[in-house]
């Protein structure tokens, strides 16, 4: 691996504006604030909020920060240029972001021709002026101006001569950072290489004596690199734009953003620092990327992505008995960075894959010592084969893994025992009835039998909810579990009412997840297993934490 000299990448996070163009996500001024200041803690130093006077919410999010400022990073303004055949000073948008009194403005323009006389429906010329006045304006108002130039690098390979212009007007009004577009997300990383080459060469061929701002000779601005996912290249294309001179990489946490997604700093941040050499962030924040990502994922109610690199659940997951006997000897075999580094951790999945090494490992993060020659070792790998094959995923349910283990070892608490249930479902009442789903319920507990009943607005709903029931007056730690998700899969759809169906429940207390699984040709029998599993499960975390 190739190591560059190591020098300062300048981070700016757009998670707050262009992620949230995002199908299916959208945000409260109050998100937008939680994660603004994640995201100042984790280092980030550029944090573009918005486009104050687009919508209420931007204006609102902007007066909030102005009241209470964030402690590292700068926020950010977005805008637009002025509209065509007017002047900066009347234009209504810029008052809008002078008043959010950011440091920091982002202007964007168009750099190819097409969208000038297309989308604009104006000439050539006048697009070069409206750069040029919104930049000037805005730098006489006191402000420091970051300029995106949109489609650049389509409009670079449709008209670089006008593409050029359209920069060195932006560096002439004294822009401090020209980034460089990648708008519809489709050039691949060696055009990256070659364009951003030839505009270092533009601006260091620019006249200084033109950079002149109040009087002040300006040094000449620098080039950043903004990418969409469309070719699945956001990453590749920004860590090309750095490697060929860029010292600015916009992105968003996770990837999000339009269509296929931006540039995910999640990605880049490790790569930029941890493989390259880079200083984008301090050390010991740099470890905290793991957390940033699930906690953003939680605040805009998007399922994080197990599989995403250096922070997704199994981006250290080892299945393989293979894989795992040469982890455990030295991780470096099947692992290109410590996970540590990162904030996420290495994980040892149980499947029908498994061999002794899985087994052995997976006991040691339940707090179980076990070896190859205990035969409860045996009857583990065994037990799990012949239930993986008839149609259990223990690799998505490890709590109840852990109860398996535990009881082949003969060290799994009997808490309470289940006599029978009944679930009547009521679907006569139509939308009418609130609860249309009743559960009856009998368990012996310390040798007396419960027998208890509860209403649901679905038969699991109200099987759980008679379990509880009959449980919490001697277990009244249940109070803190709440079953938090639930999915049903059919295994074998080509049987059709009698297909086998494996039920996954997550449930939750105030600072743990667990998830339990079950599988029967019943639905209910196989919710009722994964429902019974979770609070045996949760009483038994419980219950342990309690005693300790």
């Amino acid at each position: 691996m190739t190591v560059i000299s190591p020098s300062h990448v300048w981070l700016y996070d757009t998670t707050l504006r262009d992620g949230t163009q995002r199908e299916g996500l959208s945000v409260s001024t109050e998100d937008k604030l939680r994660i603004a200041r994640k995201l100042d803690q984790l280092g980030i130093p550029f944090i573009e909020g918005g486009w104050p006077g687009a919508n209420p919410k931007d204006v609102q999010f902007f007066l909030q920060l102005q009241a209470e400022p964030l402690e590292q990073a700068e926020v950010v303004a977005f805008c637009s240029t002025r509209r065509p055949n007017t002047s900066a000073a009347t234009e209504p948008m810029l008052q809008a972001i002078i008043t959010a009194g950011t440091r920091w403005v982002t202007v964007f323009g168009k750099s190819w021709d097409l969208h000038v006389t297309e989308g604009l429906k104006t000439t050539l010329a006048e697009n070069i002026a409206m750069i040029g006045d919104t930049i000037a304006y805005l730098k006489n108002q006191g402000r420091r101006v970051i300029y995106d130039a949109e489609h650049w690098f389509d409009g670079y390979k449709n008209n670089p001569e006008y593409a050029l212009k359209t920069l060195t007007v932006a560096a002439e009004a004294g822009a401090e950072w020209l980034v460089l577009c990648d708008t519809n997300g489709g050039t691949l990383p060696h055009e990256v290489t070659q364009i951003v080459q030839s505009v270092n060469s533009h601006l260091s061929g620019l006249n200084r004596d033109l950079l002149l701002i109040n009087g002040e000779k300006q040094p000449l601005p620098q080039l950043g690199i903004h990418t969409h996912n469309d070719a699945d290249t956001a990453v590749a294309n920004a860590i090309a734009a750095v490697m060929a001179g860029a010292t600015m990489v916009q992105g968003t946490i996770n990837g999000y953003g339009e269509r296929c997604g931006n540039a995910n700093l999640c990605s880049l941040i490790p790569n930029l620092q941890l493989k390259l050499g880079f200083s984008c962030i301090e050390d010991g924040q740099i470890s905290q990327l793991t957390e940033t990502s699930r906690f953003v994922s939680e605040v805009v109610n998007l399922a994080p992505d197990e599989h995403a690199p250096f922070v997704g659940r199994s981006a250290f997951a080892h299945k393989g008995g293979i894989h795992v006997s040469a982890v455990e000897r030295n991780p470096l075999t099947y692992e290109h960075i410590q996970p540590e580094q990162v904030g996420n951790s290495r994980r040892i999945v149980i499947s029908e894959q498994a061999g002794v090494s899985n087994v052995l490992a997976k006991a040691r993060t339940f707090g179980i010592e076990l070896d190859k020659q205990n035969p409860a070792t045996r009857v583990i790998l065994e037990r799990l084969k012949v239930l993986e094959s008839e149609g259990y995923q223990f690799e998505a349910a490890e709590a109840s893994f852990e109860l398996l283990m535990r009881d082949a070892l003969g060290t799994r608490q009997k808490f309470f025992e289940i006599k029978g249930f009944q679930v009547h479902s009521n679907l006569a009442q139509g939308k009418e009835c609130k609860n249309p789903a009743l559960a009856t319920i009998k368990i012996a507990v310390n040798g007396r039998d419960i027998l208890e009943a509860a209403e649901g607005n679905g038969p699991v709903a109200a099987l759980d909810a008679a379990l509880r029931k009959a449980l919490v007056n001697f277990y009244p730690q249940i109070h803190e579990f709440e079953l938090s998700d639930y999915k049903v899969r059919i295994l074998n759809g080509h049987a059709g009412t009698d297909a086998i169906t494996r039920a996954l429940v997550e449930s939750r207390n105030s600072t743990q997840r667990w998830t339990t699984v079950g599988v029967s040709v019943n639905i209910l029998e196989a919710s009722y297993q994964a429902v019974v599993e979770g609070l045996e499960y949760g009483l038994m975390l419980q219950i342990g934490q309690d005693n300790s």
